[in-house]
């Protein structure tokens, strides 16, 4: 599992110019299922999703968490991270999860993080999406639950 992690001052995602998701202060993060991924990635991925570290504390340093803050968490699937372009100009999508067990997963991810007291958004699974974000910082960060990087 891959997440694009971007710590946003604001984020929201339309379908069809209907809202659908949007948040303030908090992480807006685009999730990236592969075929092979069980819950134990999804669950690595989470737990680094709401503790890392990128928010300021008291003294300016990030130190505090999305957790620490009670902020706002934006989730949108995205298959595309799991693009392999190494070769020609076409992006392969041969590791990027089947819709319905990718699906599973990201519901499973959007079940897992609502019972920690912050305000949970998502995008529509499979959809045509456009994606907001106003980055703070910027500060992004990538996660693979492979630690691939």
């Amino acid at each position: 599992m891959r997440a694009v992690v971007q710590r946003v001052k604001n984020s929201k995602v339309t379908v069809d110019d209907k809202t659908v998701g949007e948040i303030s202060k908090g992480l807006m993060v685009l999730l990236g299922i592969e075929t092979s991924d069980t819950e134990e990635d999804l669950n690595y991925i989470l737990k680094k999703v709401t503790k890392l570290r990128v928010f300021d504390d008291e003294d300016g340093v990030m130190n505090k968490s999305l957790l620490d803050l009670g902020l706002d968490l934006l989730v949108v699937s995205q298959f595309t991270l799991y693009g392999d372009a190494r070769k020609g100009n076409r992006p392969s999508y041969v590791r990027s999860a089947k819709f319905d067990e990718g699906y599973v997963l990201y519901e499973k991810f959007l079940e897992k993080a609502k019972p920690l007291g912050i305000n949970v958004e998502h995008g529509e699974y499979g959809a045509d999406m456009d994606v907001e974000i106003l980055n703070d910082g910027p500060v992004t960060i990538l996660l693979d639950s492979n630690k691939e990087f």
